[in-house]
C-alpha cells in the first residue's frame, strides 16, 4: 500500500514539477490539495505528499490558511539557477554528441526551425506592442524542445532532472521589451541552437559542451535585461511618477 501511493506520489510530483517548469502553471499560482486530488483522481495523501516533494525543489511554498504557492526565484536564484542549468545542459550534451545519430540528427534541425520561427515571431510580436501568452510560451516550449531532444539522446535521467528543475524562468507574465539591445540577444539564442547541432554533428563532444553552455548563460542574460527592462518602464508609468 505504501509503495503504491508512493507511485502515486512519484507520478503525481513529476506531472506538477514539468507543468511548473513548462510554465503551465505560472508563478504565484495556488495549488489546492483537494482541486489536485479531483484533477489527478487520488486521494489527498500522495497529493500531500507530492506538494512535499515540491516544496524540497524550491518550486512551491505551503502557506498557512492559503494552499500552496509556486515560488518565483529572487534574483541571485534565478542567476544561480542559470548557472547549475548551464554546467548540467552542457554535460548533457557532451555524452550526447557522440550517440547522435542521423534520426537525431534529423529530429533536432527539426526543433531548432521551429525555435527559429517562435523566435521570429515573438520579436515580431514585441515591436508591434502586442501580448501574446500562447506565442510566449511557443517560445519557451520550442527552446526547451531542443534541448528534449538532446537529453533523449544522452540517456541520463538524474542530470535530466536537475536541469530541468533549473531551467524555470519564473515570470508572473510574458512580457517582452522592444530594442535593438534585446533582439540581438534573442537572435544570439536562436543562432546558438544551430552552433550547437553543427557541432554535435561534426562529433566533437567538447566543443557541443561550451556551446551549450554558452547558450545557457546567454538565455540568462536575455532573461535579465527583459525584466531590467520591465522594471524599468513599470517605474517610469508607476502613479508615483505621473
Amino acid at each position: 500500500m505504501t509503495e503504491h501511493l508512493g507511485t502515486k506520489a512519484d507520478d503525481l510530483a513529476l506531472a506538477l514539477e514539468e507543468a511548473i517548469v513548462s510554465g503551465e502553471i505560472p508563478p504565484g499560482s495556488v495549488l489546492r490539495q483537494e482541486h489536485l486530488s479531483e484533477q489527478f483522481q487520488v486521494s489527498r495523501t500522495p497529493v500531500r505528499e507530492a506538494l512535499r516533494r515540491l516544496a524540497a525543489l524550491g518550486l512551491v511554498n505551503f502557506e498557512p490558511n492559503r494552499g500552496v504557492r509556486v515560488r518565483m526565484l529572487a534574483l541571485d536564484e534565478l542567476r544561480e539557477a542559470f548557472l547549475v542549468r548551464a554546467e548540467l545542459e552542457g554535460l548533457a550534451t557532451e555524452i550526447a554528441t557522440p550517440k547522435m545519430e542521423e534520426g537525431d540528427l534529423v529530429a533536432l534541425e527539426r526543433a531548432e526551425r521551429r525555435f527559429g520561427r517562435a523566435t521570429t515571431d515573438l520579436v515580431e510580436m514585441s515591436h508591434a506592442g502586442r501580448q501574446d501568452l500562447q506565442l510566449a510560451r511557443e517560445w519557451l516550449h520550442a527552446n526547451h524542445a531542443f534541448h528534449d531532444v538532446i537529453y533523449a539522446v544522452a540517456q541520463v535521467p538524474l542530470i535530466e532532472r536537475m536541469a530541468k528543475a533549473a531551467r524555470r524562468t519564473f515570470l508572473v507574465k510574458p512580457v517582452w521589451a522592444t530594442g535593438a539591445d534585446l533582439d540581438e540577444l534573442y537572435r544570439a539564442n536562436e543562432l546558438q541552437h544551430r552552433a550547437i547541432r553543427e557541432a554535435m554533428a561534426a562529433r566533437s563532444p567538447e566543443g557541443a559542451r561550451v556551446l551549450a553552455r554558452e547558450h545557457v548563460l546567454s538565455s540568462g542574460r536575455l532573461l535579465e535585461a527583459i525584466l531590467d527592462k520591465v522594471a524599468s518602464e513599470t517605474r517610469e508609468t508607476s502613479p508615483a511618477r505621473r
